[in-house]
């Protein structure tokens, strides 16, 4: 049945948190996607998309922004449409970062903080950070094309501490199969 599957085509990666208790400031979360290509699956990414931004094609695009976690239901939506996406790419890294302020802020920070990633109607994987309460950031999903140009996809949430710049830096360096 291998021989059928498209693979993966268009994914939904959506984050949920609520706000913070009054007088703290507000906690803000980021979905931010790197490319990698086929000639360097796990170097520098050739594009990163974050919020204010997309990718040069259209393909992976923020949805839905919040500062604050002040929306009913999930607060930041990210698209990536990877049956669009050019073959020159091999790997999508998904991740979340925390907004840093005066002082460093982890996922134990964020009240009730959760993840969904989705295909359709169809959830991939789900998460409460639960376990990397203690980083700032974490990739959370992993999509690679595999030998007949698939898409497929890799679950796990893996935790970063550090600065939310440099972690969109190596975030595809964190984790290999």
């Amino acid at each position: 049945m291998n021989g059928l599957s498209k693979g993966i085509g268009k994914v939904e990666v959506a984050l949920r948190w609520d706000p913070s208790p009054a007088g703290e400031p507000p906690a803000d979360l980021d979905v931010v996607a790197g490319t990698y290509t086929t000639a360097d699956p796990y170097g520098d990414p050739s594009y990163v998309v974050h919020f204010d931004s997309r990718s040069p094609d259209g393909t992976i695009y923020l949805n839905r922004d919040s500062k604050d976690g002040k929306g009913f239901g999930f607060d930041e939506v990210m698209t990536l449409e990877l049956g669009r996406l050019d073959a020159r790419y091999a790997r999508v890294v998904v991740g979340v970062a925390i907004q840093q302020g005066t002082e460093d802020r982890t996922f134990t920070d964020v009240t009730n903080p959760g993840l969904r990633i989705r295909e359709g109607y169809t959830d991939l994987a789900t998460d409460d950070f639960s376990g990397v309460r203690g980083a700032t950031a974490a990739t959370v999903a992993e999509f690679v094309r595999d030998e007949t140009g698939a898409w497929q996809f890799r679950a796990g949430v893996h935790g970063f501490e550090g600065d939310p710049a440099a972690f969109t830096r190596v975030m595809g360096t964190i984790r290999r199969p």
